[in-house]
């Protein structure tokens, strides 16, 4: 760990944070009933991981830097997902008497996310000539 690669990270963080403001803002009109907006982050998130992480690889037809990979998938990705608000806003839901609802959330998060992930890296696998890694150092599967 260097102190440019901390660098990348915190750079990609910022930029992913600042991407999960600005869908949650676009997504408000939409979120009455269900939190849109953060289910909308994690999917895209969850599609973003699969791609890059996949069609990056060190084999890959796209390989990249480690630098790159980190802050793609450590920093824009871990500050753009937000499983931290689908937890509270589940436990909302729930303390608000919408078990129903909440149910909904977790399993339609759940899903959609896997298949997210899946899609992005099944579509990067087909470019890459049928990967099947996605992460290539365990720091990467933290994102």
């Amino acid at each position: 760990m260097s102190f440019t690669t901390c660098l990348w990270v915190m750079i990609g963080g910022a930029l992913g944070t600042l991407a999960r403001y600005l869908v949650s803002v676009l997504a408000l009109p939409i979120s009455r009933d269900l939190p849109w907006g953060t289910i909308i982050i994690n999917v895209t998130g969850s599609f973003v991981i699969g791609l890059f992480g996949t069609l990056t690889l060190a084999h890959g037809r796209f390989p990249a830097s480690e630098n790159l990979r980190l802050f793609v998938m450590i920093g824009l990705c871990g500050g753009y997902t937000t499983f931290s608000s689908f937890s509270l806003q589940t436990l909302d839901l729930m303390r608000n008497g919408a078990t129903v609802r909440a149910l909904v959330n977790v399993a339609a998060s759940v899903v959609l996310c896997i298949g997210a992930v899946a899609l992005g890296h099944g579509i990067a696998a087909r470019i890459n000539g049928n990967a099947v890694q996605i992460a290539q150092a365990v720091i990467e599967e933290e994102g």
